[in-house]
């Protein structure tokens, strides 16, 4: 197994390098997008998780829509969500979300949530409610959702597949030796089971997940992901390079270089992924609304061959 090599001294954190930094979002398209998510009382992953990107989307009024609340029930180590207990849910969001939607005119929407342990159902029935929404509203409109494990919620993942979104999505985060200390109130093969089973509910739909990568894993342990994914049949695949967003999370303990980003890219193609997005700035919804076009032309070009 491969080794990682400059890893940070314990408790010395590393310095951002060049490749790393962006620029602060100035445009009028960033505040009219923060204005209509303040407007229909929104949350966004963008804010609540400290994304790098959102400066640039934003200005793209591409926005991705958090769910159920702000504050997750769980307490991951590289998430900056706040996590408490939930207040109740609202049942006005689905009709908020459908109005921003229509508003802004996206042709992509991406859905996603805080973990909810504390509903039976984890949430999946306000997905299942903000799909329907938009698509009564914006009939155009192509939906992503990237839901949490609904780990010990029965038939929660699959309401949320017989509504019908375009894609669906789902990150493993890391690799499985780093789950305990990282994802602790997660299950690797869990997660993995979710994504294979949408495929065997629906294997039309297109599905995704996504890593990170900068947590102390091995090079072998990522191209093991790659094949645990192929085998649950995972379209489009996300690699992006962890940033420690307060001091109280975990460390970054080395940056991958854009060289190595373009390796893990060649490699999980050449896996059999439809699409890859492997970078420095790489997220779950960045560019997702470009990368849903290309997913679905690929699937056109995978079987015209």
């Amino acid at each position: 197994m491969s080794k990682i090599h400059n890893l940070a001294p314990e408790g010395q954190p590393l310095r951002k390098p060049a490749w790393i930094r962006v620029k602060a979002p100035t445009s009028r398209e960033f505040g009219e997008t923060r204005e209509v998510m303040r407007r229909h009382s929104l949350h966004t992953v963008c804010e609540e998780a400290a994304c790098p990107n959102i400066g640039e989307c934003w200005s793209r009024k591409h926005a991705t829509v958090m769910i159920l609340g702000e504050i997750c029930t769980r307490a991951c180590a590289f998430c900056n969500v706040k996590t408490g207990r939930p207040g109740a849910v609202d049942p006005a969001e689905p009709e908020h979300l459908a109005e921003a939607a229509r508003s802004m005119g996206f042709r992509h929407v991406v859905i996603t949530s805080v973990d909810r342990d504390d509903l039976p159902d984890g949430g999946a029935g306000q997905f299942v409610r903000c799909i329907e929404r938009i698509r009564e509203s914006s009939p155009g409109t192509t939906v992503e959702v990237l839901t949490p494990d609904f780990w010990r919620k029965p038939g929660a993942m699959e309401s949320v597949v017989r509504a019908r979104p375009d894609v669906y999505n789902h990150n493993l985060e890391t690799v499985p030796r780093l789950y305990p200390s990282i994802r602790p109130g997660a299950r690797y093969f869990n997660s993995l089971r979710l994504l294979s089973d949408v495929k065997r509910l629906d294997p039309a739909m297109f599905t995704k997940s996504g890593i990170m990568v900068g947590l102390g894993e091995e090079r072998a342990e990522v191209l093991q992901v790659m094949d645990d994914l192929r085998a649950a049949e995972v379209d489009f695949l996300t690699i992006g390079q962890y940033l420690q967003p307060t001091p109280r999370h975990a460390p970054v303990r080395h940056f991958v270089t854009p060289e190595e980003f373009e390796d893990y890219r060649r490699l999980a193609k050449a896996k059999g992924f439809l699409m890859v997005a492997a970078s420095p700035l790489t997220r779950s919804s960045y560019h997702a609304d470009k990368d849903f076009e290309e997913l679905r032309a690929a699937r056109e070009r995978s079987r015209g061959g």
